[in-house]
């Protein structure tokens, strides 16, 4: 800008005020969007208590067959996992971990029927 004497001069805001930019909520809403955590690694889960959760919906077996059975189709599914977690998309490993926190009775065998679907998927 020039100044009454032919000069340039350069205006700064005053230190009281500060700039503006207005912000949409859509704009908010849509970044917002992008964000996702992603998980470092497999996520950890109380699998005795989920199992004996999930004990009220089988049939046939005994307490202790269907417990021990459930813990051990958690454990290897846990180990599989460890084995290819950082293979999977960060945003499927996000997502299905998230998802598994819905209900109260998370599973590595779910965990990991979400992942290999997602991959399928693809």
């Amino acid at each position: 800008m020039i100044g009454e004497n032919g000069l340039f001069v350069t205006v700064v805001p005053s230190t009281n005020e500060e700039p503006q930019m207005p912000i949409s909520i859509s704009m908010i809403v849509l970044s917002s969007q992008l964000v996702m955590p992603v998980a470092d690694g497999v996520p950890k889960f109380d699998i005795a208590r989920s199992c004996k959760l999930d004990l009220a919906a089988t049939a046939g077996l005994t307490v202790d067959q269907s417990l021990k059975i459930c813990m051990n189709d958690e454990r290897k599914a846990r180990r599989q996992l460890a084995g290819q977690w950082l293979k999977f998309p960060a945003a499927s490993r996000a997502g299905c971990a998230s998802q598994e926190s819905i209900g109260g009775t998370p599973s590595y065998v779910s965990l990991q029927t979400c992942l290999q679907m997602g991959q399928w998927a693809r």
